[in-house]
């Protein structure tokens, strides 16, 4: 019988790739549960005492975990607690709209670590580069960093680049993002990686991650703040589309409102006007309720509220409540008959302010409308989600990186 010849390094099956594996199913559990013993971790992963030992060693020799003191409070002598080493890697996530830059640094457990925030007043081209670098600087700056410590960032913005031109599609209202040349000079300016990515993609990112769709492979996001959006996830994926536009919803026609046309140059379509931030506070005119018509997220979410507190205590405010969820539900109908969702969270300020009152009537609503019978839930990521999305994109992909030690 011939003998067998050791695959090389990486090869599935060698015991440099099964330890690789040990070390990353470690880690997971380090930052799923905390600071844990050697004997917890071998019992989590099924390893012996003498490999998780071993393990322990491997990892810490590589600084990827730390000694952090010991376990008390139970029979036998104190045993030593290990923890993921915070400083192994850091990322950055910006979040970006046409009046600012907040930029955030996490080290490699999650933590948020720095944070900054920048004005963006005016139109000029030239100034985002600049300005992003300022924004990210600030952040790193806070955390106690440099620049150069950061292993990847991610940046969200409302609409999509396209992968074809390179240019930003479906946001023309956001200033200064639109050169065909912007993505070659940002990168030839960072240091790191950088990955762009639409706003509400990575609000679904956070959901999924920490929020109302873990466990959920399949699911769709609608944001509702200053425009209408949603994001499709599918088989665990964000699904984006040819040009980057799946999910931009706020164009999709609808009934109830007159047909957009030229939707691009219009930044608006007939979801936008039928249910968008907009909306809120002409339905409150029409119905008698005083208020001011602008700014649209602000003016909305301070209605819907109000609305949730009194509903079926105020008539108006009640019918307020019931004919936006009702307009919500229209656009939500023809999502779900193209894509069938079981699960639907609903994010952003103008739509979560509503609560569990306005979700509730929504559910309702589409049970008239659609055919099938998705859940409909309210966001829980509801500090900077977009931000928090684009760190657990950046966090996802660097602790692979970081995390493997089979090289």
């Amino acid at each position: 019988m011939a003998g067998t010849t050791p695959g090389p390094p990486g090869t599935p099956g060698t015991p440099r790739v099964l330890r690789a594996m040990n070390d990353r199913a470690a880690l997971d559990l380090l930052l799923e549960h905390g600071p844990l013993s050697r004997t917890r971790i071998g019992k989590l992963t099924g390893l012996s005492k003498p490999t998780a030992s071993q393990l322990l060693a491997r990892l810490e020799a590589a600084g990827l975990v730390v000694a952090t003191g010991t376990s008390e409070g139970r029979p036998g002598p104190n045993a030593q607690l290990y923890t993921v080493n915070a400083r192994a890697a850091h990322v950055a996530g910006l979040d970006v709209n046409g009046q600012r830059i907040v930029a955030a640094v996490a080290d490699v457990t999650g933590r948020t670590v720095g944070r900054f925030e920048l004005a963006t007043p005016g139109r000029r081209a030239d100034r985002v580069v600049r300005q992003v670098a300022d924004a990210l600087d600030g952040a790193v700056k806070d955390a106690g960093l440099t620049r150069a410590d950061v292993h990847r960032l991610v940046i969200g913005t409302p609409g999509a680049f396209d992968p074809g031109t390179g240019r930003l599609r479906y946001a023309s209202h956001l200033p200064g993002w639109h050169s065909p040349t912007l993505l070659d000079e940002l990168a030839a300016f960072l240091p790191m990686p950088v990955e762009y990515e639409n706003d509400v993609n990575l609000v679904a990112v956070a959901e999924q991650r920490l929020g109302a769709a873990r466990g959920h492979e399949d699911f769709v996001l609608l944001w509702n703040e200053e425009g209408l959006g949603a994001a499709l996830v599918i088989n665990g994926r964000l699904h984006r589309g040819f040009t980057g536009g799946a999910g931009e919803v706020g164009f999709l026609p609808v009934p109830g409102t007159p047909l957009v046309r030229q939707v691009v140059r219009a930044n608006s379509g007939g979801f936008q006007e039928l249910a968008g931030a907009q909306a809120v506070p002409r339905l409150a005119k029409a119905l008698g309720i005083d208020t001011p018509q602008q700014p649209y997220a602000k003016v909305a979410a301070e209605l819907l509220t109000r609305a949730a507190d009194a509903y079926e205590q105020d008539e108006a405010l009640t019918e307020l409540l019931r004919q936006y969820a009702q307009r919500l539900a229209t656009g939500l109908a023809s999502v779900t008959a193209v894509l069938d969702p079981g699960l639907i969270v609903l994010s952003g300020e103008a739509v979560a302010a509503g609560g569990e009152i306005l979700r509730s009537l929504i559910q309702s609503e589409l049970a008239e409308l659609a055919a099938s019978r998705p859940r409909l839930v309210v966001g829980e990521i509801d500090r900077e989600p977009v931000l928090r999305g684009a760190l657990e994109r950046a966090l996802a992909d660097t602790r692979d990186e970081v995390f493997d030690t089979s090289r």
